[in-house]
């Protein structure tokens, strides 16, 4: 059986948490609590082409914040 997260010809989703972290999704596979859809079913190429246009401060949220306030 082949891993569905490396399938190059799978359709995936590209998931979202409440940290801003970026996830591909097979679309065959429920999304877990605690992730939103970002984008939708679509080829593994365009969901990397979104996430490397969307996801380009690797921080969690929560640091992002915190490192912002401690320069106040």
């Amino acid at each position: 059986m082949t891993n569905p997260f490396e399938n190059p010809s799978g359709i995936y989703l590209v998931l979202v948490n409440d940290e801003g972290q970026h996830s591909l999704w097979p679309e065959s596979i429920e999304v877990p609590n605690g992730w939103i859809v970002a984008k939708a079913a679509d080829t593994r190429d365009a969901c990397l082409a979104y996430v490397e246009e969307n996801w380009t401060d690797m921080r969690p949220t929560s640091l992002v914040k915190a490192m912002a306030s401690s320069e106040s």
